[in-house]
């Protein structure tokens, strides 16, 4: 049996989080496990999933809206006990800065470039494996 990462993705944009999966395929890298997705819309339906455990990484939209993966991020890194990997979304490259205020582990511009945000969430899942092993 192959291993797998479940990735919570959140964005209230339908779009985003298509562009999300469409940029990973079944792996982000040959090495990364298969990938199954967690969609969320809401920021009560993040704190929910992360609530029961079992997320690898989360992917979280900086332009979400009513709450955005920026403000999120910096809540669930304060209120997640071994909160997972974040990897934010942001809208351009100049709010990296926000990225890191967030707490957040790496960030990708929006839209999603397939190779740079598979490149991150392989470094992600990486990081998460030898952490738990």
């Amino acid at each position: 049996m192959q291993p797998t990462a479940t990735v919570l993705v959140y964005s209230d944009d339908s779009n985003t989080r298509e562009q999300v999966r469409l940029a990973t395929g079944r792996r982000p890298a040959p090495d990364a496990p298969v990938v199954e997705f967690l969609e969320c819309a809401t920021p009560a339906a993040v704190l929910a999933e992360l609530d029961k455990g079992g997320i690898d990484v989360c992917v979280l939209d900086g332009e979400a809206v009513p709450m955005g993966g920026m403000g999120m991020c910096r809540q669930i890194k304060d209120e997640i006990f071994d909160c997972p990997p974040v990897l934010l979304l942001i809208g351009r490259p100049q709010d990296a800065w926000l990225a890191t205020w967030s707490r957040a582990d790496a960030a990708v511009t929006l839209p999603v470039d397939p190779v740079e945000f598979a490149s991150a969430l392989a470094s992600l899942l990486r990081k998460k494996k030898l952490l738990s092993a």
